[in-house]
């Protein structure tokens, strides 16, 4: 058994990793190859602007590309180039604006990781007869018996196992990270011994394809129509001001509401159905209750028996909540206090064992229920 858990020697186990140009998944690729596996390096042309925004660089288009190239010939793999664009605009940037505009706050890089890369690079590199897909992101998976768990990386501040809860248990046993136990500032060290280029390439920043931040700019491109003027209702249903398009407002918005009032006015719901925002104080944000829908679960139900955590956004914290199963739905009821839960978000649910924060799996937030004030 080699070092990935498969039953071959090293030079006869061919994997494909995902190269998406920065260092992560450089390092990756070249810890692979001084290993002895047989590598392909393939990189994904997702879209065709190559735009970067001042606080950082963006991922799979332009300079990312050539960097993964050069990254490829340094370390003396093959490497190609898929050219996915059209996929990415039907898949994920078109969800994006869907999302958007029936007042949702949508994640585009889980729909990306669930299509585009763990979809069809996945069927890519079993066309290729590769015995792994290996990529550069932090989560940690174990494996035992053919079957891989995924855990919370070790570096918890650079955890990405919530953008990979609708990975499948055929991909996952496909999968591996070799980064999942080791800290981001290892990554750069040991891209500088090995005198990578992009030992000191700053990390993508924002939506790769909303390279400055400005999320209505996409949408007034693509549907222009979307902005549409409607009325600001408080929560007794009266009308309090007027918005330019609910794409311009998200759960738990404070600052641009722009009516003066003597308490911080917060937007606490977004009515796609008749063009309103509403808002609240800050009390009617705290959410009790979440409803799910398109789940992927990876646990026994047994496992979801017990109170269990929960991560209802990517940077939040871990909260207690109790799960109740229906098909592919699930009600959420959470016992710790949490504010500014926005429909469009995931919720990925976690089990604490002896080898840390076991995924077991999760779901699109629908609706979200106030104890004060229904919220759908």
């Amino acid at each position: 058994m080699n070092s990935l858990g498969i039953n071959k020697p090293k030079k006869e186990t061919k994997v494909v990793v995902a190269m998406s140009g920065g260092v992560d998944s450089s390092v990756v690729a070249a810890l692979m190859k001084q290993e002895g596996y047989d590598v392909i390096g393939i990189t994904l042309k997702l879209y065709d602007d190559a735009k970067q925004s001042k606080e950082g660089r963006q991922c799979c288009a332009g300079q990312d590309i050539m960097d993964a190239k050069r990254v490829a010939e340094k370390i003396n793999i093959n490497h190609e180039i898929l050219y996915y664009q059209k996929k990415f605009k039907s898949e994920v940037i078109d969800s994006f604006i869907d999302s958007y505009t029936a007042g949702e706050t949508p994640i585009p890089c889980v729909q990306c990781n669930q299509t585009v890369k763990f979809r069809d690079l996945f069927k890519y590199a079993k066309d290729l007869n590769a015995d792994a897909l290996i990529t550069g992101h932090y989560v940690t998976r174990i494996q035992n018996n053919g079957h891989a768990n995924m855990y919370r990386a070790k570096d918890h501040n650079r955890d990405q196992s919530y953008f990979l809860f609708s990975t499948t248990q055929e991909q996952l046993n496909f999968l591996r990270f070799p980064l999942g136990e080791i800290d981001k500032s290892e990554t750069r060290l040991i891209a500088e011994k090995l005198n990578l280029n992009v030992a000191h390439k700053p990390d993508s920043q924002d939506i790769c394809f909303v390279p400055n931040g400005d999320y209505s700019s996409v949408i007034k491109k693509f549907r222009p129509e979307s902005f549409k003027k409607g009325k600001i209702i408080d929560i007794s249903g009266q009308q309090i001001g007027e918005h330019d398009g609910i794409i311009n407002y998200t759960i738990g918005q404070r600052k641009g509401i722009k009516i003066s009032s003597n308490k911080p006015l917060y937007v606490v719901n977004i009515n796609a159905n008749d063009n309103t925002v509403i808002v609240g104080n800050k009390d009617n944000l705290e959410i009790k209750k979440i409803k799910l829908r398109e789940l992927n679960i990876l646990a026994t139900k047994k496992e979801f028996q017990e109170i269990v955590n929960i991560k209802v956004r990517s940077t939040g914290r871990l909260l207690k909540a109790k799960i109740n199963l229906r098909d592919n739905f699930a009600d959420v009821e959470i016992l710790d206090k949490e504010t500014g839960i926005s429909p469009g978000q995931a919720c990925v649910f976690y089990s604490k064992d002896e080898v840390g924060d076991k995924v077991l799996g999760g779901g699109w937030i629908d609706k979200t229920f106030n104890k004060n004030y229904p919220l759908s």
